[in-house]
Protein backbone atom coordinates (compact mmCIF):
# COMPACT_ATOMS: atom_id res chain seq x y z
CA UNK A 1 0.00 0.00 0.00
CA UNK A 2 0.97 3.12 -1.07
CA UNK A 3 1.40 6.12 1.66
CA UNK A 4 2.48 9.48 0.91
CA UNK A 5 4.87 11.25 3.91
CA UNK A 6 5.43 15.14 3.63
CA UNK A 7 8.40 16.24 5.41
CA UNK A 8 9.16 20.34 5.80
CA UNK A 9 12.78 21.48 4.55
CA UNK A 10 14.29 24.21 6.53
CA UNK A 11 17.11 25.41 4.20
CA UNK A 12 19.72 28.75 4.83
CA UNK A 13 19.13 31.16 2.79
CA UNK A 14 21.40 30.15 -0.01
CA UNK A 15 20.03 26.54 0.00
CA UNK A 16 16.48 28.66 -0.20
CA UNK A 17 18.08 30.35 -3.30
CA UNK A 18 19.41 27.30 -5.44
CA UNK A 19 15.81 25.44 -4.74
CA UNK A 20 13.80 27.96 -5.62
CA UNK A 21 15.94 28.76 -8.53
CA UNK A 22 16.25 25.20 -9.60
CA UNK A 23 11.69 24.68 -9.52
CA UNK A 24 11.82 27.67 -11.86
CA UNK A 25 14.53 26.19 -13.89
CA UNK A 26 12.78 22.70 -14.27
CA UNK A 27 9.13 24.18 -14.69
CA UNK A 28 10.42 26.57 -17.38
CA UNK A 29 11.83 23.57 -18.88
CA UNK A 30 8.72 21.51 -18.92
CA UNK A 31 6.42 24.44 -20.44
CA UNK A 32 8.68 24.41 -22.95
CA UNK A 33 8.49 20.24 -23.43
CA UNK A 34 5.06 20.82 -23.00
CA UNK A 35 4.63 23.50 -26.36
CA UNK A 36 6.73 20.66 -28.44
CA UNK A 37 4.61 17.84 -26.87
CA UNK A 38 1.32 19.76 -27.77
CA UNK A 39 2.58 20.48 -31.88
CA UNK A 40 3.29 16.72 -32.06
CA UNK A 41 0.19 15.24 -30.84
CA UNK A 42 1.77 14.52 -27.46
CA UNK A 43 3.68 11.21 -28.48
CA UNK A 44 5.10 8.62 -26.42
CA UNK A 45 7.73 9.63 -23.85
CA UNK A 46 10.54 7.98 -25.70
CA UNK A 47 9.43 9.77 -28.80
CA UNK A 48 8.76 13.12 -26.37
CA UNK A 49 12.40 12.60 -25.75
CA UNK A 50 14.12 12.77 -29.49
CA UNK A 51 12.73 16.19 -29.60
CA UNK A 52 13.38 17.45 -26.22
CA UNK A 53 15.97 15.36 -24.75
CA UNK A 54 19.13 17.66 -26.11
CA UNK A 55 17.57 20.95 -25.93
CA UNK A 56 16.90 20.36 -21.84
CA UNK A 57 20.31 19.61 -21.04
CA UNK A 58 22.02 22.35 -22.90
CA UNK A 59 19.84 24.65 -20.89
CA UNK A 60 21.79 23.14 -17.88
CA UNK A 61 19.63 20.36 -16.57
CA UNK A 62 21.04 17.25 -15.37
CA UNK A 63 20.49 14.10 -17.04
CA UNK A 64 18.18 12.63 -14.19
CA UNK A 65 16.32 15.66 -14.27
CA UNK A 66 15.80 15.98 -17.96
CA UNK A 67 14.14 12.78 -17.59
CA UNK A 68 11.55 13.71 -15.01
CA UNK A 69 10.96 16.67 -16.73
CA UNK A 70 10.14 15.21 -19.96
CA UNK A 71 7.95 12.59 -17.79
CA UNK A 72 6.14 14.67 -15.81
CA UNK A 73 5.21 16.86 -19.17
CA UNK A 74 3.66 13.14 -20.24
CA UNK A 75 2.01 11.84 -17.29
CA UNK A 76 0.58 15.11 -16.78
CA UNK A 77 -1.16 15.15 -20.36
CA UNK A 78 -1.97 11.27 -19.47
CA UNK A 79 -4.10 12.91 -16.99
CA UNK A 80 -6.25 15.47 -18.85
CA UNK A 81 -7.12 13.02 -21.52
CA UNK A 82 -8.37 10.69 -18.76
CA UNK A 83 -10.19 13.47 -16.79
CA UNK A 84 -11.65 14.45 -20.55
CA UNK A 85 -12.79 10.79 -20.90
CA UNK A 86 -14.25 10.40 -17.81
CA UNK A 87 -16.27 13.84 -18.33
CA UNK A 88 -14.57 15.90 -15.81
CA UNK A 89 -13.84 18.51 -17.98
CA UNK A 90 -17.60 19.08 -19.24
CA UNK A 91 -19.07 17.49 -22.01
CA UNK A 92 -17.71 17.70 -25.57
CA UNK A 93 -18.38 21.11 -27.28
CA UNK A 94 -18.57 23.32 -23.84
CA UNK A 95 -16.06 26.07 -22.95
CA UNK A 96 -14.25 24.14 -20.37
CA UNK A 97 -13.91 21.37 -22.42
CA UNK A 98 -12.50 23.50 -25.59
CA UNK A 99 -10.14 25.16 -23.57
CA UNK A 100 -8.66 22.23 -21.68
CA UNK A 101 -7.73 21.21 -24.98
CA UNK A 102 -6.91 23.98 -26.91
CA UNK A 103 -3.64 24.96 -25.38
CA UNK A 104 -1.00 23.23 -23.65
CA UNK A 105 -0.47 22.64 -20.10
CA UNK A 106 1.20 25.23 -18.24
CA UNK A 107 3.39 24.56 -14.71
CA UNK A 108 3.50 26.83 -12.42
CA UNK A 109 7.04 27.89 -11.79
CA UNK A 110 6.87 26.46 -7.98
CA UNK A 111 5.30 22.93 -9.08
CA UNK A 112 6.39 20.04 -7.94
CA UNK A 113 9.12 18.13 -9.47
CA UNK A 114 10.35 14.60 -8.78
CA UNK A 115 13.59 13.39 -7.63
CA UNK A 116 14.63 9.80 -7.29
CA UNK A 117 17.97 8.37 -5.17
CA UNK A 118 20.65 9.56 -8.03
CA UNK A 119 19.29 13.07 -7.44
CA UNK A 120 18.01 12.88 -3.84
CA UNK A 121 19.44 11.02 -0.83
CA UNK A 122 18.47 11.04 2.99
CA UNK A 123 20.26 10.89 6.21
CA UNK A 124 17.75 9.99 8.33
CA UNK A 125 19.91 9.87 11.84
CA UNK A 126 21.44 13.75 10.88
CA UNK A 127 17.69 14.69 9.86
CA UNK A 128 18.87 15.85 6.57
CA UNK A 129 18.93 15.55 2.54
CA UNK A 130 21.36 16.09 -0.05
CA UNK A 131 19.44 17.33 -3.54
CA UNK A 132 20.06 17.81 -6.75
CA UNK A 133 20.16 21.71 -7.67
CA UNK A 134 20.79 23.71 -10.99
CA UNK A 135 23.76 24.96 -9.04
CA UNK A 136 25.20 22.00 -7.96
CA UNK A 137 24.77 19.32 -5.24
CA UNK A 138 23.21 21.08 -2.00
CA UNK A 139 24.03 18.65 1.13
CA UNK A 140 22.73 18.80 4.51
CA UNK A 141 19.66 20.70 3.83
CA UNK A 142 17.55 20.11 7.46
CA UNK A 143 14.34 18.50 7.30
CA UNK A 144 11.52 18.15 10.52
CA UNK A 145 8.78 16.19 10.16
CA UNK A 146 7.09 14.05 13.26
CA UNK A 147 8.78 10.63 14.72
CA UNK A 148 5.58 8.37 13.56
CA UNK A 149 7.16 10.11 10.09
CA UNK A 150 10.53 9.75 10.52
CA UNK A 151 9.93 6.12 11.18
CA UNK A 152 7.82 5.07 8.13
CA UNK A 153 10.87 6.98 6.17
CA UNK A 154 13.25 5.12 7.49
CA UNK A 155 12.07 1.52 7.00
CA UNK A 156 9.09 2.04 3.97
CA UNK A 157 10.50 4.98 1.57
CA UNK A 158 9.96 3.41 -1.69
CA UNK A 159 10.48 5.59 -5.27
CA UNK A 160 10.48 9.21 -5.96
CA UNK A 161 9.86 12.59 -3.64
CA UNK A 162 8.46 15.20 -5.17
CA UNK A 163 9.74 18.97 -4.24
CA UNK A 164 7.53 21.73 -3.76
CA UNK A 165 6.99 25.01 -2.74
CA UNK A 166 4.04 26.43 -0.61
CA UNK A 167 3.44 29.76 0.51
CA UNK A 168 7.21 29.95 0.32
CA UNK A 169 7.84 26.78 2.23
CA UNK A 170 9.73 23.80 0.48
CA UNK A 171 8.45 20.76 1.23
CA UNK A 172 9.56 16.88 0.53
CA UNK A 173 6.66 14.55 -0.68
CA UNK A 174 8.13 10.79 -0.42
CA UNK A 175 6.18 8.03 -1.46
CA UNK A 176 6.56 4.79 1.07
CA UNK A 177 5.18 1.13 0.49
CA UNK A 178 3.70 0.23 4.09
CA UNK A 179 2.92 -3.59 4.23
CA UNK A 180 -1.01 -4.10 4.49
CA UNK A 181 -2.01 -6.00 7.23
CA UNK A 182 -3.78 -9.84 7.05
CA UNK A 183 -7.34 -8.88 7.01
CA UNK A 184 -9.56 -10.64 9.46
CA UNK A 185 -12.99 -12.36 8.73
CA UNK A 186 -15.75 -9.80 10.44
CA UNK A 187 -17.97 -10.71 13.02
CA UNK A 188 -20.45 -8.17 11.80
CA UNK A 189 -19.99 -4.83 9.19
CA UNK A 190 -20.09 -0.97 11.14
CA UNK A 191 -22.39 0.98 8.10
CA UNK A 192 -21.23 4.16 7.66
CA UNK A 193 -23.97 7.29 6.70
CA UNK A 194 -22.08 10.19 5.02
CA UNK A 195 -23.83 13.57 5.21
CA UNK A 196 -23.64 17.72 5.57
CA UNK A 197 -25.43 18.50 8.72
CA UNK A 198 -23.98 15.39 10.25
CA UNK A 199 -20.49 14.49 8.49
CA UNK A 200 -20.46 10.51 9.54
CA UNK A 201 -22.85 8.34 11.35
CA UNK A 202 -22.35 4.65 11.90
CA UNK A 203 -24.58 2.04 13.04
CA UNK A 204 -22.97 1.79 16.20
CA UNK A 205 -24.15 4.94 17.49
CA UNK A 206 -21.16 7.01 16.42
CA UNK A 207 -22.00 10.43 14.85
CA UNK A 208 -19.41 13.51 13.91
CA UNK A 209 -21.71 16.64 13.60
CA UNK A 210 -20.99 18.38 10.88
CA UNK A 211 -21.94 21.86 12.85
CA UNK A 212 -18.58 23.52 14.04
CA UNK A 213 -16.97 22.46 10.19
CA UNK A 214 -20.09 24.16 8.69
CA UNK A 215 -19.77 27.00 10.75
CA UNK A 216 -16.13 27.67 10.34
CA UNK A 217 -16.70 27.17 6.54
CA UNK A 218 -18.99 29.94 6.37
CA UNK A 219 -17.28 32.27 8.53
CA UNK A 220 -14.44 31.28 6.45
CA UNK A 221 -16.46 32.15 3.18
CA UNK A 222 -17.63 35.77 4.86
CA UNK A 223 -14.33 36.67 6.16
CA UNK A 224 -13.33 36.03 2.26
CA UNK A 225 -15.42 38.18 1.01
CA UNK A 226 -14.77 40.90 3.61
CA UNK A 227 -11.15 40.99 2.44
CA UNK A 228 -11.67 40.92 -0.94
CA UNK A 229 -13.94 44.05 -1.20
CA UNK A 230 -11.00 45.93 0.37
CA UNK A 231 -8.94 45.60 -2.34
CA UNK A 232 -5.62 46.26 -0.06
CA UNK A 233 -2.05 45.17 0.34
CA UNK A 234 -2.22 43.92 3.41
CA UNK A 235 -6.06 42.06 2.57
CA UNK A 236 -4.18 40.50 -0.26
CA UNK A 237 -1.56 39.19 2.07
CA UNK A 238 -4.12 37.89 5.08
CA UNK A 239 -5.62 36.06 1.96
CA UNK A 240 -2.65 34.55 0.72
CA UNK A 241 -1.87 33.51 4.57
CA UNK A 242 -4.87 32.31 4.81
CA UNK A 243 -5.40 30.57 1.40
CA UNK A 244 -5.84 26.62 2.22
CA UNK A 245 -6.66 27.09 5.81
CA UNK A 246 -10.54 25.85 4.82
CA UNK A 247 -8.62 22.83 3.58
CA UNK A 248 -6.12 21.95 6.28
CA UNK A 249 -9.09 22.04 9.00
CA UNK A 250 -11.54 19.94 7.15
CA UNK A 251 -8.73 17.49 6.11
CA UNK A 252 -7.84 17.20 9.84
CA UNK A 253 -11.34 16.57 11.12
CA UNK A 254 -11.83 13.63 8.29
CA UNK A 255 -7.96 11.97 9.69
CA UNK A 256 -10.15 12.21 13.52
CA UNK A 257 -13.43 10.78 12.08
CA UNK A 258 -11.76 8.27 10.09
CA UNK A 259 -9.68 6.96 12.76
CA UNK A 260 -12.40 6.95 15.23
CA UNK A 261 -14.70 5.13 13.24
CA UNK A 262 -11.82 2.66 11.84
CA UNK A 263 -10.58 2.16 15.73
CA UNK A 264 -13.92 1.21 16.72
CA UNK A 265 -14.19 -1.33 14.01
CA UNK A 266 -10.86 -3.11 14.96
CA UNK A 267 -11.63 -2.79 18.67
CA UNK A 268 -15.02 -5.03 17.98
CA UNK A 269 -13.92 -7.34 15.25
CA UNK A 270 -16.00 -5.98 12.26
CA UNK A 271 -15.65 -4.58 8.82
CA UNK A 272 -16.96 -1.36 7.73
CA UNK A 273 -19.50 -0.88 4.72
CA UNK A 274 -19.47 2.59 3.33
CA UNK A 275 -21.37 4.07 0.37
CA UNK A 276 -20.09 4.23 -2.98
CA UNK A 277 -20.97 8.16 -3.60
CA UNK A 278 -19.46 8.21 -7.12
CA UNK A 279 -21.16 11.20 -8.98
CA UNK A 280 -23.04 12.02 -6.78
CA UNK A 281 -22.40 16.08 -7.36
CA UNK A 282 -23.61 15.49 -11.13
CA UNK A 283 -27.09 13.74 -9.78
CA UNK A 284 -27.93 15.87 -7.22
CA UNK A 285 -30.41 18.94 -7.20
CA UNK A 286 -29.93 21.83 -4.55
CA UNK A 287 -31.32 25.19 -4.42
CA UNK A 288 -28.21 27.73 -4.72
CA UNK A 289 -27.44 28.17 -1.48
CA UNK A 290 -27.05 24.67 -0.64
CA UNK A 291 -24.58 24.42 -3.47
CA UNK A 292 -21.58 25.71 -1.18
CA UNK A 293 -21.95 23.57 1.53
CA UNK A 294 -22.39 20.30 -0.85
CA UNK A 295 -19.09 21.13 -3.26
CA UNK A 296 -17.01 22.47 -0.72
CA UNK A 297 -17.46 18.83 1.43
CA UNK A 298 -14.97 16.41 0.78
CA UNK A 299 -17.14 13.52 0.26
CA UNK A 300 -14.16 11.46 -1.53
CA UNK A 301 -11.35 12.78 1.17
CA UNK A 302 -13.63 11.15 4.03
CA UNK A 303 -13.52 7.27 2.22
CA UNK A 304 -10.29 7.10 0.95
CA UNK A 305 -9.20 8.06 5.01
CA UNK A 306 -11.10 5.26 6.22
CA UNK A 307 -10.10 3.14 3.33
CA UNK A 308 -6.08 3.20 3.85
CA UNK A 309 -6.12 3.76 7.36
CA UNK A 310 -8.37 -0.16 7.37
CA UNK A 311 -5.96 -1.36 5.51
CA UNK A 312 -3.19 -0.84 7.64
CA UNK A 313 -5.26 -1.98 11.03
CA UNK A 314 -6.34 -5.04 8.68
CA UNK A 315 -10.13 -4.16 8.89
CA UNK A 316 -12.17 -5.05 5.82
CA UNK A 317 -13.96 -2.43 3.85
CA UNK A 318 -16.88 -2.68 1.34
CA UNK A 319 -18.83 0.13 -0.77
CA UNK A 320 -22.33 -0.42 -1.12
CA UNK A 321 -25.64 0.94 -3.09
CA UNK A 322 -26.53 4.06 -1.18
CA UNK A 323 -30.01 3.77 -3.17
CA UNK A 324 -32.92 3.98 -0.98
CA UNK A 325 -31.07 4.05 2.32
CA UNK A 326 -33.18 6.88 3.66
CA UNK A 327 -35.96 5.75 2.61
CA UNK A 328 -35.89 1.93 4.14
CA UNK A 329 -36.93 0.74 6.66
CA UNK A 330 -34.01 -0.96 8.94
CA UNK A 331 -36.22 -3.17 10.97
CA UNK A 332 -39.01 -4.13 8.44
CA UNK A 333 -37.54 -3.07 5.26
CA UNK A 334 -40.55 -1.14 3.91
CA UNK A 335 -39.73 1.87 1.51
CA UNK A 336 -41.12 4.91 0.97
CA UNK A 337 -40.33 8.77 0.55
CA UNK A 338 -42.66 9.42 2.80
CA UNK A 339 -40.90 7.38 5.77
CA UNK A 340 -38.32 10.16 5.80
CA UNK A 341 -40.20 12.65 7.69
CA UNK A 342 -37.16 15.66 7.80
CA UNK A 343 -33.68 15.22 7.86
CA UNK A 344 -33.40 14.40 11.12
CA UNK A 345 -36.54 12.07 11.53
CA UNK A 346 -37.28 8.91 10.11
CA UNK A 347 -40.96 7.81 10.85
CA UNK A 348 -41.96 4.74 9.07
CA UNK A 349 -45.52 4.02 7.43
CA UNK A 350 -45.49 0.30 7.77
CA UNK A 351 -44.50 -0.59 11.40
CA UNK A 352 -44.02 2.59 13.25
CA UNK A 353 -40.69 2.81 14.06
CA UNK A 354 -39.60 6.20 14.66
CA UNK A 355 -35.32 6.75 14.41
CA UNK A 356 -32.85 8.71 13.62
CA UNK A 357 -32.72 9.34 10.16
CA UNK A 358 -29.34 8.98 9.44
CA UNK A 359 -28.86 6.17 12.44
CA UNK A 360 -31.65 4.45 10.46
CA UNK A 361 -29.70 4.79 6.54
CA UNK A 362 -26.43 3.59 8.79
CA UNK A 363 -28.17 0.79 9.52
CA UNK A 364 -29.51 -0.45 6.09
CA UNK A 365 -25.83 0.44 4.85
CA UNK A 366 -24.62 -2.26 7.47
CA UNK A 367 -26.98 -5.02 6.41
CA UNK A 368 -25.92 -4.11 2.63
CA UNK A 369 -22.42 -4.61 3.22
CA UNK A 370 -22.69 -7.94 4.96
CA UNK A 371 -25.05 -9.13 2.13
CA UNK A 372 -22.19 -7.84 -0.15
CA UNK A 373 -19.32 -9.41 1.88
CA UNK A 374 -20.91 -12.87 1.90
CA UNK A 375 -21.70 -12.89 -1.80
CA UNK A 376 -18.25 -12.03 -2.45
CA UNK A 377 -16.59 -14.24 0.39
CA UNK A 378 -15.59 -18.18 -0.99
CA UNK A 379 -17.18 -20.82 -0.49
CA UNK A 380 -16.67 -22.99 3.02
CA UNK A 381 -18.72 -26.07 1.68
CA UNK A 382 -17.18 -29.34 1.19
CA UNK A 383 -16.68 -30.28 -2.56
CA UNK A 384 -18.96 -32.72 -3.70
CA UNK A 385 -17.12 -36.54 -3.69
Amino acid sequence: MKVVVQVKLVPDAGQALALERTLHAVNEAANRVSAVAFDHGVPHVYELRKHTYAELKSRGLGAQAAQHVIKKVRDAYTTLKANVRAGNLGKPGTRRHIKAEAKPIVFRPEAAQPYDDRCLSWQYDAGTVSVWTVEGRVKNVPFVCSPGALKTLREHRRGESDLVRRDGVFYLIATCEVPEAERYEPGRFIGVDLGIAAIATTSTGYQAAGRGLNRHRKRQLQLRRKLQKKRTKSTKRLLKKRRRSEKRHAANQNHIIAKTIVTEAERTSSGISLEELKGIRQRVRLRKPQRVALHSWAFAQLADFIVYKAKRAGVPVVFVDPAYTSQQCSECGHIDSKNRVSQSVFLCRNCGVVAHADRNASRNIARKGEAVWTAGRESRVPATP
